[in-house]
């Protein structure tokens, strides 16, 4: 089952992530860059949003994967998940509310735009308000779903979302209008298509009411055992948001929306870096707190090791395709030079430091299997103190290029440094195994070779030829990794041999 949710996980993430990026040209041809600029803003606000989720969702997520192992009895899980579900719709109407009434401020007084009408703006942030408070109450059920291991649907469910909100879009803006209004109207619509869809298929998860014979009630009690846990994560989420967003948010009321927009699209294209972390985690963690409940430490950490790997081989030559072949790769997707000119030197420095966030999020997996997100806690306290100052300083006096570069050196610090120390304390003498053998092994051969590619002259004329170059170059880097890594070299063999018995 591991595998499939992997797989399934990656080609949902993948596919999602693609068909965003790829479609951002056209909003940015049919709508104009101010436009995409405040689709980039209310990208910024969901983010922000997720500061009220108060570590709720990865709690309700992990206490899912508890009950499924028989860890946690169905009359405490029922009344945990009325409880958490509760408190998701009051801070979803809370927040919403409070931005819907924030629209004034919003489009006046913060944001900067010169061709947009200032009603229209109003009403697409007032819409947004409401989009984000549906899109993150569906939180709670996701968090059931993806406890369960039901990866599988909500990775084709995620597939067809993406399709509707970013395919489908263009048929209502066909039929209605190339605006910015009529986007947000769709955004709003999938969004409580979504939500419906989340919320009968938890539903199905739970266990029904049928099931008890005792009163299930409503109380506040059940958080109680887990309070310390989902604080933890509520502070570190906080503080990771404020570290990753705050360059975005400053930079949204400092630069003109068209600017914005360019700054945006850069970072987006180097997001797609996390396609390769982010479905190993939501296959990993229902998987590793299973194990670690039922005392499986060494098959836990065979599976963590094994999945560092899957990720490495991924994001590395991702990263390094982003970093020297980024102008290209813009050329190719825009087909405008003076969009690549803007925003490949901010890709580079986003990419490399995108590289270092995946592999640096591993030992936070470890702890959320324990159940003690101590180190995470601290880590976050010391990334809060020491780069919060760097980063508004940078943003305010250095524009995208600022931000960049404070993104590359936080998750460089993290990678290098705070790694091995959780590492140490967790599992003593796994860190220079996991550091030499599951992500060095595969990097650095990787990086090597895609370095003296680099270097070669190649006539890049047309956009084709861009498209050719950073397809040939991607496809080099996955060989590399492939054959660097110990593990996919053991399943080839096996394949191999298989085939030839």
């Amino acid at each position: 089952m591991l595998r499939q949710n992997i797989v399934a996980s990656y080609f949902s993430q993948a596919y999602v992530t693609l068909i965003g990026i790829v479609i951002l040209p056209l909003y940015i041809k049919f709508m104009g860059a101010e436009a995409y600029g405040l689709i980039g803003f209310f990208t910024l606000l969901q983010a922000w949003f997720s500061l009220l989720d108060l570590g709720l969702t990865p709690t309700i997520a992990r206490e899912t994967s508890r009950f499924q192992s028989g860890v946690l009895s169905k009359l405490k899980f029922k009344q945990l998940y009325r409880a958490l579900s509760a408190i998701f719709l009051i801070i979803a109407l809370i927040g919403g509310l409070c931005l819907f009434y924030l629209s004034d401020l919003i489009t006046n007084k913060w944001l900067n735009f010169n061709e947009l009408d200032d009603n229209i703006v109003q009403i697409c942030v007032q819409i947004m308000a409401i989009s984000v408070a549906f899109r993150w109450m569906g939180g709670v059920y996701r968090g059931v779903i993806t406890g369960s291991e039901s990866i599988v649907w909500l990775s084709s469910f995620n597939a067809i979302i993406a399709t509707i909100r970013f395919i489908g879009v263009f048929v209502s803006m066909y039929i209605f209008g190339f605006t910015a209004y009529v986007f947000f109207v769709h955004q709003l619509a999938v969004a409580i298509l979504e939500f419906i869809i989340l919320f009968f298929k938890a539903e199905k998860i739970i266990p029904r009411r049928k099931d008890f014979t005792e009163d299930i009630g409503w109380s506040f009690e059940p958080i109680r055992s887990i309070l310390s846990f989902a604080l933890t994560i509520a502070f570190t989420s906080s503080v990771w948001v404020f570290v990753t967003q705050t360059d975005k948010l400053l930079l949204s009321g400092l630069l003109p929306l068209a600017e914005y927009g360019y700054f945006t699209l850069a970072v987006l294209v180097a997001s797609a870096i996390m396609v390769a972390s982010g479905p190993i985690s939501n296959a990993l963690m229902p998987r590793m707190v299973k194990l670690y409940a039922e005392d499986k430490k060494d098959e836990m950490l065979d599976i963590y090791r094994k999945a560092t790997q899957v990720v490495t081989v991924i994001a590395i030559p991702v990263t390094t395709t982003f970093v020297f072949s980024a102008k290209p790769l813009l050329i190719a997707w825009t087909g405008d030079v003076l969009i690549a000119e803007k925003a490949s030197p901010i890709l580079q420095l986003y990419a490399i430091g995108n590289g270092f966030l995946v592999l640096a999020a591993f030992p936070f997996y470890l702890q959320y299997a324990i159940g003690s997100l101590k180190y995470h806690f601290l880590g976050n306290i010391l990334i809060f103190v020491i780069l919060m100052p760097s980063i508004y300083f940078a943003a305010s006096n250095y524009g995208g290029i600022g931000a960049a570069w404070v993104w590359l050196l936080l998750n460089a610090f993290m990678f290098f440094f705070w790694v091995s120390y959780v590492h140490q304390k967790l599992f003593k003498g796994l860190h220079i195994i996991w550091l030499l053998r599951d992500v060095l092994s595969i990097a650095l051969p990787t990086l090597m070779v895609c370095y003296l590619v680099s270097l070669t002259s190649v006539d890049l004329i047309t956009k084709f030829h861009n498209l050719v170059y950073t397809i040939s170059f991607a496809f080099i880097g996955f060989v590399v990794a492939l054959l660097a890594s110990s593990n996919a070299r053991n399943f080839i063999m096996s394949r191999v041999k298989n085939d030839l018995e």
